[in-house]
């Protein structure tokens, strides 16, 4: 470090010291956090409504008491001052929750302390109840300010911060007047009067007591146009719990962070801010994650990488995986910071505006032990990218359901879902989505992603679909006569195989009018309508070739066809003589007992409650109780406990499920079928006794936590925590990976002798829809922790699994037996994701391998701590 950074540091500390501050006391958590986070960003500005309907989705994740929303590069116009004002002056916002004290706090730490550009009252609705809201939010007050020269020469001079950038200084100088005007109106009192919502340049906070979803609707968001938006659902846990002050997010300088968990060593945090005269003034373990981001990014000016590295420590067998090099680097970070990383679950999302480099960020940092849920996805089209994360997929569904809805050139289905893995050596588990100038001249934007190590990531450069195009009514000259021989026949086998070539050949036009012939089939007859829903879930669930065209464009198609011929079922109120019975939340009232030749209920979800009295699933028990064993469920927007409450013995039950199902799904089945037709959410069969549970995509976190049985099939990966605490006999075939935490305390007996075990093929799908190994079949430090039972046969032919992931577990002889007893799963496996046992897994770098070359077993090792010690 040179001289003048040192003294800059130095001199910083020494200038917050004179502050006042209070002295911090001991809080206890007030429970377990919980919470819902989501952010967005866009080359483009996006309308604040598109935050509102992901927030709703995630209302079980709050309470109603700290809602709150950020944006960042905002529209001036729409603010009433001109660009460069808005991007040169700071927009400091105060929430007056005493109105009498305005004239105080401007006298004090506004007008004479800043020139100011313009003031203005944000707008609200006129009566907080007519939105559900108990408590009046209060008045924000937005102030355009840059400071007075005299004072901030002063400020300079007295604190040693000559060699500074002035620009740098001026941002002290606000910060530390942000400190100062909490401490005199909100921290020192026991009745709070106002505090700073936000003061950098380019983005606001606003927050309440009650829903994320009700700050848009409170202050009128919905027109409000922003490239970046975030929220947060719930309350902190510590501090002033409900309170606007205590809600998320928190600002930093020029940002804004929120946070799902509850930090193990949130006085070892404070404390080590504390060092360098940082004293929270709200008590919040989040308020402490965004002073310390701040710490490192405006006082030590790290990287970016650097920053994340002191905040989530890469540790273990990642850390022997870094070069040399970066090992070195990363000791030292550790040597210095270890003490000020937050320890516990925790997930950031962060929006910035980063007016140095001109770039306007949003940031996931996961924290190492992945003990809170997060979903990323990106979408690139030429003219629009956005880039999302957030605690649940189906709350980034939503989000682009909505957009999409509004502007055609974004899609409701994102190209890329992927979570992260905290301190992962391959891409450190944190990811930023940047918006920067596209350098054509003309103020248009593009949006970049890379990881914690700057490295790029990118979907494929493919033509996607416009829903804006008019589809011609005429059949197009080109359309094969194939697929009207194979429909009038029924061949349901070979329509399959024609459709998935003609998906590679045909271009989406073709396509549309391909699947509306489907649509029109499936309304001569209910065996047509079979055959229909077959093929174009076979169409959604299998992952080949599209040739050159967008997969996100091609499964909106293919979805929107099927929820045409779904919609299209008769209402349950009218019984024409079809298998095919609809109902919805409207109709639910009319459910009744199947009649005739009625089997399958329809069930459209999307406006069915998350849960409670009027979600789904209740609904779908009473059905099943009325004598209903085939379910079709479409439309999902996040809807939980699927197939959840039916009772014991349910053989026969069968459940299919389209959308974006929620959490709980499976859980605690004994008996019935449940297929998801795309990626599912987290806490999938938990305590599951018995059934089948098959997802054509990937599955979140602490999937089949403590299951006692069942058959399971995930075509991709699973998130962190699988099948902790699981016992009995899950069986269990995973085709990509784990995060990290696989079968933790997994107590599953013998495989041999009936006991579960889990297949791990460590394989995923390139960008031609082939077959492809991943960098490694299981990239996490922690495989089958303080495991006493069961199995894990694991797919890695060129044995990149070592000793170091295993904590408890040991390698074993992969004898015949074991391939006896696996190989059934796997043929079963094929059947359903189309993953040749002869072609995909036992073949390598395009020799077939013998099954013990490829596959390894790993066990529980015998301890007596365990009771699994035969001695």
């Amino acid at each position: 470090m040179d001289l003048d950074r040192k003294n800059i540091i130095n001199n910083l500390a020494g200038s917050r010291g004179k502050l006042p501050r209070i002295d911090a006391p001991m809080i206890k958590c007030d429970e377990e956090g919980g919470c819902g986070v989501i952010g967005f960003i866009s080359n483009i500005r996006i309308k604040g409504r598109h935050i509102y309907e992901p927030s709703v989705q995630m209302h079980n994740r709050g309470n109603g008491k700290g809602g709150g929303i950020a944006a960042v590069g905002l529209c001036a116009d729409e603010l009433g001052v001109p660009g460069e004002v808005l991007d040169s002056h700071y927009l400091l916002q105060v929430a007056y929750l005493d109105n009498d004290s305005i004239k105080e706090v401007e006298s004090t730490n506004i007008d004479d302390v800043f020139d100011i550009y313009m003031v203005r009252k944000i707008p609200t609705i006129a009566d907080h109840r007519d939105i559900g809201l108990d408590i009046r939010p209060p008045d924000v007050w937005q102030y355009f300010v840059r400071a007075k020269k005299d004072r901030l020469d002063k400020f300079v001079k007295d604190n040693g911060l000559k060699s500074m950038d002035i620009r740098k200084a001026e941002d002290e100088y606000v910060f530390q007047n942000s400190v100062d005007l909490n401490h005199r109106y909100y921290a020192s009192l026991g009745e709070k009067r106002a505090f700073i919502m936000s003061h950098g340049r380019n983005i606001m906070i606003l927050k309440i007591v009650g829903y994320a979803e009700q700050v848009a609707r409170y202050y009128r968001l919905e027109d409000l146009s922003a490239h970046g938006w975030i929220a947060h659902q719930r309350y902190p846990t510590r501090g002033r719990m409900w309170h606007p002050g205590g809600a998320h997010p928190f600002t930093g300088m020029h940002e804004a962070l929120v946070h799902n968990g509850d930090f193990a060593n949130y006085h070892s945090v404070s404390e080590y801010l504390n060092q360098y005269n940082i004293f929270p003034q709200f008590l919040t373990d989040t308020e402490t994650s965004i002073l310390l981001f701040d710490l490192l990014n405006r006082v030590f000016q790290y990287p970016l990488e650097y920053i994340i590295e002191a905040l989530a420590p890469t540790s273990e067998y990642d850390f022997d995986c870094l070069p040399k090099e970066k090992q070195h680097v990363y000791r030292y970070i550790q040597s210095q910071h270890m003490s000020g990383s937050p320890d516990g679950p925790w997930f950031f999302i962060i929006a910035r505006n980063d007016p140095y480099k001109d770039l306007l960020q949003l940031i996931g940092i996961t924290d190492t032990a992945m003990l809170r849920p997060q979903v990323f996805a990106l979408q690139e089209r030429d003219e629009v990218q956005i880039g999302l994360v957030c605690s649940e997929k189906q709350a980034i569904d939503a989000a682009l359901q909505s957009i999409s809805q509004e502007d055609p050139r974004f899609c409701p289905i994102a190209d890329k879902y992927w979570n992260a893995r905290g301190g992962s050596s391959s891409d450190g588990g944190a990811f930023t989505f940047s918006i920067k100038d596209s350098g054509k001249n003309d103020g248009s934007k593009v949006l970049i992603t890379q990881n914690k190590f700057g490295e790029i990531i990118k979907t494929p450069e493919e033509i996607h679909y416009d829903t804006r195009s008019v589809l011609s009514s005429h059949k197009p000259e080109g359309l094969s006569r194939e697929i009207d021989d194979l429909l009038e026949a029924g061949d349901a086998g070979r329509l399959k195989e024609a459709c998935v070539l003609k998906a590679k050949d045909y271009d989406f036009d073709k396509i549309r009018h391909m699947c509306r012939e489907f649509v029109s089939l499936a309304a001569m007859d209910d065996k047509k309508k079979q055959l229909a829903i077959e093929v174009l879930t076979h169409l959604n669930d299998r992952v080949f070739s599209t040739s050159n065209k967008k997969r996100s464009s091609f499964l909106q198609i293919i979805r929107d066809s099927l929820e045409k011929i779904f919609g299209s079922t008769p209402a349950i109120s009218h019984n024409t003589g079809s298998i095919y019975v609809r109902i919805d939340l409207d109709s639910r009232d009319d459910l009744r007992a199947p009649e005739k030749d009625e089997k399958i209920l329809v069930v459209d979800a999307r406006d069915f409650q998350p849960e409670g009295g009027l979600c789904d699933s209740r609904m779908a028990n009473k059905a099943y109780r009325l004598g209903w064993k085939q379910f079709i469920f479409y439309g999902y927007k996040g809807q939980r406990f699927t197939g959840c409450g039916f009772g014991k013995d349910t053989e026969g039950v069968r459940i299919d499920v389209y959308g974006s199902s929620g959490d709980y799904l499976a859980s605690g089945i004994d008996g019935m079928e449940i297929y998801v037709h795309g990626n599912a959410q987290d806490q999938l069969g938990q305590i599951m006794k018995s059934g089948k549970l098959v997802v054509y995509g990937d599955v979140g976190q602490t999937f089949m936590y403590g299951a006692k049985g069942g058959e399971v099939y995930i075509m991709g990966n699973a998130a962190g925590r699988p099948l902790i605490n699981a016992a009995g006999h899950p069986r269990v075939v995973i085709n990509g990976t784990c995060l990290d935490y696989l079968a933790e305390s997994f107590m599953a007996g013998d495989p041999l002798n009936g006991g579960g075990f889990v297949i791990l093929n460590g394989i995923g799908f390139d960008d031609k829809g082939n077959v492809a190994d991943l960098e490694t079949p299981y990239p996490g430090s922690c495989l089958f922790s303080l495991a006493s039972g069961g199995a894990i046969y694991m797919r890695d032919p060129e044995s990149k699994v070592v000793d170091q992931h295993l904590n408890g577990g040991e390698f074993t002889k992969l004898s015949l037996e074991d391939w006896k007893l696996i190989l059934p799963y796997l043929e079963e496996n094929q059947r359903l994701f189309g993953i040749s046992i002869e072609d995909d897994l036992l073949t390598v770098d395009g020799r077939k391998l013998p099954f013990h070359k490829v596959y390894r077993k790993v066990q529980a090792v015998e301890t007596a701590a365990l009771g699994t010690s035969t001695d």
